[in-house]
């Protein structure tokens, strides 16, 4: 019987993506469901944005673009490096790509060689172990619990490092846990990471405007790391755009160079007309960024108040990101007639079918004992879902 490659054989699909679509089935069929699964931000790309798009199409931006990007757009990024994180990199330093997504894939596929390891801190972003599975690495799994704020410490980054250690993927501020390395905690790792000649870190900043507790700190800061470290960031999260697919990697320039040779052969550049939108919000006024984070940080308290009125969730308090991840592990064995929750993708499908709320179990997150909720909703939603939360959980005996 014919059968699709090896290489898909090893991959899980996306579990957010599974219940989002599942959410969608149910309103199609006319149920009110509150979609929290998905990472996605509810405001719209801002109208100046916007009109730096209609503009492009206008100047007649329809051709293809250079690999990398265009260079105006490669001199914003390396200025906004510059401006905001004080980095100094070059336009050779920079590779934009169709979204953070590809920037990731690119960068595990330019630099990890079949069996060769990467360190990955669980909680984790559902796609990272499946990249390096990809590109024929082995995902090592460090535990980062709860009590410790989901955050891997430079002891344990220690402890999983071997021969065969190629990279360490860290998310800061995280997804799925909201949690943010401070610098003393950065600074730590990096230490750990300059010890071992030919270890990289990849640096997926993505979320680095909506953090609540200061300034973003970048691990490239500390010297040494600048030649270690590849940064992956984009548009989407910060400027409200996430289908306009734009995200780039800031890195040493062999490490450019390769992700471009790869980048070349599989989809060339990015939409020309998302880059010159893109090129806009990094230069323009960033109100708009700063508008966002308020609101998320809003609704963030929010979220924490009403989870922790819900009896048998243990919540901590996300610093950034739009997502709280709370250990839900005493409802395990409950059950509600018939139905048994045995693990956070039980719940998470129990939530929706007798919440209407859509939600993601923890499992697929490398975290069984929680599960993920989206708080990138209105405000009303954000009651009416805990409210809906509150009173399917209150059934389970």
């Amino acid at each position: 019987m014919a059968q699709l490659s090896n290489r898909l054989q090893r991959l899980a699909p996306s579990a957010t993506l599974a219940m989002s679509q599942k959410s969608s089935e149910m309103k199609a069929q006319g149920i009110d469901v509150i979609n929290m699964s998905v990472g996605e931000p509810d405001f719209n790309t801002p109208d100046a944005i916007k009109e730096a798009a209609k503009k492009a199409v206008d100047d007649n931006y329809s051709r293809y673009s250079p690999v990398p990007g265009y260079p105006d757009l490669r001199k914003a990024i390396v200025n906004k490096l510059k401006q905001e994180n004080q980095l100094d990199y070059t336009v050779n330093e920079i590779l934009v790509s169709n979204g953070a997504k590809q920037s990731v894939c690119n960068a595990v596929m330019a630099l990890v060689n079949p069996g060769e390891e990467v360190i990955i801190p669980a909680p984790y972003w559902v796609s990272y172990p499946q990249m390096v599975k990809l590109a024929g690495g082995e995902p090592v799994i460090v535990e980062a619990t709860f009590e410790q704020n989901f955050k891997m410490t430079a002891q344990q980054l220690e402890a999983a490092i071997t021969p065969k250690t190629r990279m360490l993927i860290l998310c800061s501020p995280s997804n799925p846990t909201g949690s943010v390395y401070s610098k003393a905690e950065l600074e730590a790792l990096a230490e750990v990471i300059l010890r071992h000649e030919d270890l990289f870190v990849l640096a997926d900043e993505i979320y680095e405007h909506i953090n609540y507790v200061g300034k973003h700190e970048s691990i490239a800061q500390f010297l040494g790391m600048k030649e270690r470290a590849i940064i992956v960031n984009g548009v989407s999260k910060a400027y409200a755009m996430t289908g306009w697919r734009i995200g780039y990697i800031a890195a040493p320039e062999w490490i450019v160079k390769g992700c471009n040779k790869l980048q070349g052969q599989y989809t060339s550049g990015p939409c020309s007309v998302s880059q010159k939108a893109a090129e806009y919000a990094y230069t323009a006024d960033q109100q708009c960024v700063e508008d966002m984070r308020q609101a998320f940080e809003r609704r963030r308290n929010l979220i924490v108040e009403l989870a922790r009125d819900i009896p048998g969730l243990e919540v901590n308090v996300p610093e950034g990101a739009f997502y709280l991840f709370p250990k839900c592990s005493s409802f395990y064995g409950k059950k509600a007639g018939d139905r048994v929750i045995n693990d956070s993708n039980d719940l998470a499908m129990y939530l929706l079918e007798e919440g209407h709320v859509a939600t993601v179990g923890g499992d697929a997150f490398g975290d069984p004992a929680c599960f993920r909720m989206s708080y990138a909703t209105s405000d009303d939603n954000i009651r009416e879902a805990m409210k809906r939360i509150k009173e399917a959980l209150a059934k389970l005996g």
